[in-house]
């Protein structure tokens, strides 16, 4: 039996990157999941590589009504839900003064609103399950350690850590046994980063130059290396761990 047998996960972001990497590690390690993006089609492909124990549930993090739905499905579908994976999110460069302004309402909206529609809607099912639980949000090393160019998204991941803090107080101080913390990744190698790579004027092998010199490790992190750190917090290998940040970032929130 692996760490994640008797577990069910509804995971954001769940068709790729980070997102799809955390789906297979909690399968293989003998959980079930539900896939939930926007990218219906992709998820469902995943779903059906994972087989009997995936299911895909188109999902806008944004929409508070499509939350309590997907949380609804879940439960339909595998019985209860325990695990919360908050993954979707954005990055999109802009400063205050010159950032558009749709830039940080839709940046706020998809990484730090939806998180918190997403516990909204989850936590009373994940009490209602009446075992430990555990929400496991994705973060960024830009929420502990801000960068110029990307203000909105420093806005919402630094945000997100107090979201996630709050929520592990409050579950903690009312004896509900459900855990709430933090993984921070620097710079990995996602569809998101990929496309980031073609998008300027830099070639791809530049940036990825660029990137691989903010994290002391001096090179790009893997989707498996983040759901490795996601799968253990989510596990009850973890269970006096809560309100934690946990950083894999190649050493970049520490840099000099």
């Amino acid at each position: 039996m692996g760490r994640m047998s008797g577990k069910v996960a509804l995971i954001t972001g769940g068709a790729e990157g980070i997102g799809a990497a955390v789906a297979r590690q909690i399968v293989s390690e003998g959980g079930r999941v539900m896939l939930c993006d926007v990218q219906i089609d992709k998820a469902q492909k995943l779903a059906q590589e994972l087989g009997a124990n995936a299911e895909a549930f188109a999902l806008d993090v944004r929409d508070l009504d499509q939350w309590y739905r997907a949380v609804a499905a879940t439960v339909a579908r595998f019985g209860k839900l325990t695990v919360l994976c908050n993954i979707a999110g954005i990055s999109e460069p802009g400063n205050v003064v010159d950032g558009p302004l749709d830039t940080w309402q839709r940046t706020i909206d998809i990484n730090l609103n939806g998180p918190y529609y997403g516990c909204r809607a989850a936590l009373p099912a994940m009490e209602a399950a009446g075992e430990p639980a555990a929400i496991v949000n994705i973060g960024s090393m830009i929420a502990l350690r801000a960068a110029a160019f990307v203000a909105a998204y420093s806005a919402s991941k630094a945000g997100l850590v107090g979201l996630t803090r709050s929520i592990a107080l409050d579950c903690a101080s009312r004896g509900v046994p459900i855990r709430a913390n933090m993984v921070h990744p620097g710079a990995i190698r996602t569809p998101m980063y990929v496309r980031y790579q073609n998008a300027g004027p830099m070639s791809p092998d530049e940036v990825e130059t660029a990137f691989a010199a903010t994290h002391p490790m001096n090179r790009i992190g893997e989707p498996e290396e983040v759901a490795r750190a996601v799968v253990f917090l989510a596990s009850d290998d973890a269970s006096f761990t809560t309100g934690c940040d946990f950083t894999v970032d190649g050493g970049g929130s520490i840099r000099d």
